[in-house]
């Protein structure tokens, strides 16, 4: 344990001291999580390669202390507004930001290159395209149904269930979110199929992603 915790060190003391290089324009990049694509929350390091993540503190890794400090001390322009934000209140920034959602919900439609040849199991749940939980409008991918919603039920004060959590293998079909469309800007702006796989646990999933980070050192 000794001998991790002098790692930790030793890769926090190879983060420079000052502000990053590049100015504003590149403060938000420099302190975004390889995983989630937003700036980090909750940082922690793996000590042997001194990558950075979010989450919690499982084995192997620490909390990267001198991250978070600096999260709360450096200030970038937000991506939609240009408000300038601490980082480490740009998540909450970013979800509420009108401008932000105005650009997702305009973002264009993904399109294979090629299309696959292979058969879609019938067995599996539909995870492709999902209905509005508020009005019921059926065959939305989720970029359609992220600018359905803002497009339609900006105001729409109702608890829902969210489809796209509730096809997950992890999701609960019971839960309603109290504020859905944050919800779907915050959380569903990339498609699940692009980064997960379906058939192994989370335990397994975080021990696959430690390994590829580890092996690229």
């Amino acid at each position: 344990m000794a001998m991790f915790r002098s790692l930790v060190a030793s890769a926090q003391q190879r983060q420079p001291p000052a502000g990053p290089a590049g100015g504003d324009s590149g403060l938000e990049a420099q302190y975004t999580c390889p995983i989630c694509l937003e700036v980090y929350h909750r940082p922690v390091a793996i000590g042997s390669c001194g990558h950075t993540f979010c989450g919690g503190v499982p084995p192997k890794v620490d909390k990267a202390t001198h991250v978070e400090k600096q999260l709360s001390s450096y200030k970038a322009p937000c991506r939609g507004c240009n408000k300038k934000v601490t980082l480490a209140k740009m998540r909450v920034h970013i979800s509420s930001c009108l401008k932000v959602q105005e650009q997702m919900a305009n973002c264009p439609k993904f399109v294979p290159v090629v299309p696959t040849s292979q058969p879609i199991p019938s067995n599996i749940p539909n995870r492709s395209t999902f209905a509005c939980p508020y009005c019921g409008a059926r065959n939305l991918d989720q970029q359609e149904l992220v600018k359905h919603c803002v497009e339609s039920h900006r105001s729409d004060p109702n608890r829902v269930v969210c489809p796209i959590c509730s096809a997950m293998p992890w999701g609960d079909p019971s839960y309603k979110s109290a504020n859905f469309l944050q919800h779907l800007l915050h959380r569903h702006k990339f498609s699940y199929d692009t980064f997960v796989d379906y058939s192994i646990d989370e335990e397994a999933a975080f021990q696959a992603a430690l390994a590829l980070s580890l092996s690229e050192n």
